[in-house]
């Protein structure tokens, strides 16, 4: 019996490949950049399934060019799908899979590092240290912002926003206060739900922002929720990078109209801009939120469970 085609569009763990590879032939696409909107379109033309990631450009003008896909499934490695136009594939009858949960501890983990890191100013210690700068300890050298009982603001309380609250209010004591688009029943700690993000922005001392990518939150942290926050005010982005508004936050930053920012993610990733290189109250991470092996292969496992119920004819476990 010839088995199905599938596309893995990135180099993935070995774990994954070789599950995937027990029902489906697969195409491993040995190449770590992003896939474009001609090399998407060639794809839903050639292969029966497709297991894509973050960047890949399956956007509408792929499923315009595609006319009648064969492929009749994107399992989306990955929980953010922002990169996919889930309508325009849901017209053309592809289903569109992610994989929440199995980032949720990771990519709150990462939050709580860049929190830590920007506010006590490690990567500029660590910087002084490395160029040979260092003349010794002493009673004001580097102070930075104490976390314990501060106030965490975070803009989106879902699974990755509540892992972070319980982190930051178990951990360090923080009060928490939040927004969400829709109500949250139980955010799992004490915590005060706010108005919007401008409302949050002015509560805390660090602000995180925890959102789903998309139209709908593109430039939500904008130069009014950066005008909002406290002078020493810390914001974190363990998001997508065009949730934030990065000319607005660059200006911000270099006003002095905020203490500092930590960063896993850019708006045009993976392009950083010069900028932000050159401030030392920044700290610059390479998109790690998820980036540790047993997580990625979590991801890729629920991805190909959506690739085998999909062939099994059953419910999709995580479709979008």
């Amino acid at each position: 019996m010839t088995r199905p085609l599938l596309l893995i569009t990135r180099p993935l763990p070995d774990r994954v490949v070789a599950a995937a590879a027990e029902r489906w032939a697969v195409t491993l696409r040995d190449d770590t950049r992003p896939m474009d909107e001609e090399a998407c379109a060639a794809a839903l033309s050639a292969y029966d399934a497709i297991l894509p990631t973050l960047g890949d450009a399956f956007r509408a003008g792929a499923f315009a060019r595609a006319g009648a896909p064969r492929a009749r499934i994107l399992a989306n490695f990955g929980v953010g799908y922002n990169h996919i136009d889930v309508a325009a594939a849901q017209a053309a009858g592809v289903a569109v899979t992610n994989t929440p949960g199995a980032v949720t501890d990771a990519t709150a983990d990462i939050a709580l590092c860049l929190i830590l890191m920007t506010a006590r100013r490690a990567g500029e210690g660590e910087r002084l240290v490395r160029a040979g700068r260092w003349e010794g300890w002493h009673p004001v050298q580097m102070l930075g912002l104490h976390v314990t009982g501060k106030t965490l603001g975070i803009v989106g309380m879902g699974r990755i926003g509540k892992a972070i609250a319980r982190r930051a209010h178990a951990g360090f004591g923080m009060d928490v206060v939040y927004c969400n688009r829709s109500p949250v029943a139980d955010p799992g700690v004490p915590a005060r739900a706010l108005r919007d993000p401008a409302a949050v922005a002015a509560a805390c001392d660090i602000l995180v922002v925890a959102v789903p990518g998309g139209s709908a939150t593109h430039h939500l942290i904008g130069a009014e929720v950066l005008a909002a926050m406290r002078p020493h005010g810390i914001l974190v982005n363990i998001a997508r990078g065009d949730v934030v508004d990065e000319a607005a936050l660059i200006a911000a930053l270099q006003a002095g109209r905020i203490g500092g920012a930590g960063l896993d993610v850019y708006e045009f990733e993976p392009a950083v801009p010069e900028a932000l290189k050159a401030m030392e109250n920044v700290v610059l991470l390479p998109h790690l939120g998820t980036a540790a092996l047993e997580v990625r292969e979590a991801m890729g496992m629920m991805a190909v469970a959506n690739l085998e119920a999909f062939l099994d004819g059953r419910p999709l476990p995580n479709p979008v």
